[in-house]
């Protein structure tokens, strides 16, 4: 598997499944706070997998999240807890990378709840610089418009760590961003990334999008979700993510199929987004490895 990256897969869902709590606005963050451990355990069966990456459960970690709930005041502090249980999975399996993942501000999908430019450099120039120290790469995810680019490349670089950008794509047509901008003119603004990539979008989608990353010359890479749909009911304000369901027809080996299409298509970083687990991540490395 020499030419490929192998990233994690999905963190929030399985964090659902495995602690058997009811979902809440705060998504993965209520479960790493009532029971962290299980993040490493997550992180460690990844590693255990074959993944070479773990991806900080962070992503909905943004100050704008936890307003509300009382834990505004734990904001770094629940930093710290998914950085060191990243950090103890590494260890432990003794070797890897740590990603540090900066989701959108506001809410996934949604290009229209971002604050002004200004105001996003500023928070994203927030959460990369506490998750930098501990982390090898930092990774930009599911970004749904080119404003979304310019802001998290803006806040995220001159840390001195490489910066991977994920842009989350129409799942009926990989050539156009969720907000309906073509992925183009995203590419266009991005150029200080060191890799491109297209995540939480259906697999389908990836191969056109995978056709423009790859004209920018950086590595390129893909992790989809295996959701049914994007609901509008999941695009309301603070939505709970049980209002989406979970394809049937993504197990392991039917998502490691889209992954070698992917790579067909220059891939050289793949890995899974929501709804996509341990066993999805085993399949693809007993694949690659073999060849």
């Amino acid at each position: 598997m020499t030419d490929i990256t192998l990233l994690d897969g999905g963190m929030g869902q399985e964090l659902l499944r495995r602690s058997g709590a009811d979902p809440t606005p705060l998504w993965a963050t209520q479960v790493m706070i009532a029971a962290p451990n299980l993040v490493r355990d997550i992180h460690a069966d990844y590693f255990t997998a074959g993944a070479q990456i773990a991806t900080t459960n962070t992503y909905a970690l943004h100050r704008d999240r936890l307003e509300g709930t009382g834990f505004e005041a734990d904001f770094e502090k629940l930093y710290r807890t998914a950085l060191d249980m990243a950090l103890e999975a590494r260890d432990a399996h003794g070797g890897g990378q740590i990603a540090g993942s900066i989701g959108p501000l506001g809410q996934s999908y949604r290009a229209d709840v971002q604050p002004d430019h200004d105001k996003a450099v500023a928070l994203f120039a927030e959460v990369a610089r506490l998750l930098v120290p501990d982390c090898d790469l930092l990774l930009l995810e599911t970004v749904a418009s080119v404003a979304q680019a310019r802001a998290a490349l803006e806040g995220a670089s001159g840390n001195g760590k490489p910066v991977w950008i994920a842009f989350t794509v129409d799942d009926e047509d990989g050539t156009k961003l969720r907000s309906g901008e073509p992925l183009a003119e995203a590419v266009a603004v991005s150029g200080s990334a060191d890799a491109m990539l297209a995540n939480c979008s259906a697999p389908e989608a990836m191969p056109d999008a995978l056709d423009i990353l790859g004209t920018a010359g950086k590595p390129t890479g893909a992790y989809a979700n295996a959701f049914t749909q994007i609901t509008k009911d999941f695009l309301k304000r603070k939505p709970v993510v049980d209002v989406l369901t979970a394809r049937r027809d993504l197990g392991p080996v039917a998502y490691a199929d889209h992954a070698e299409k992917w790579r067909d298509k220059g891939a050289t970083i793949i890995g899974g987004c929501c709804e996509t687990g341990p066993e999805h991540i085993a399949e693809i490395a007993r694949r690659f490895m073999q060849d």
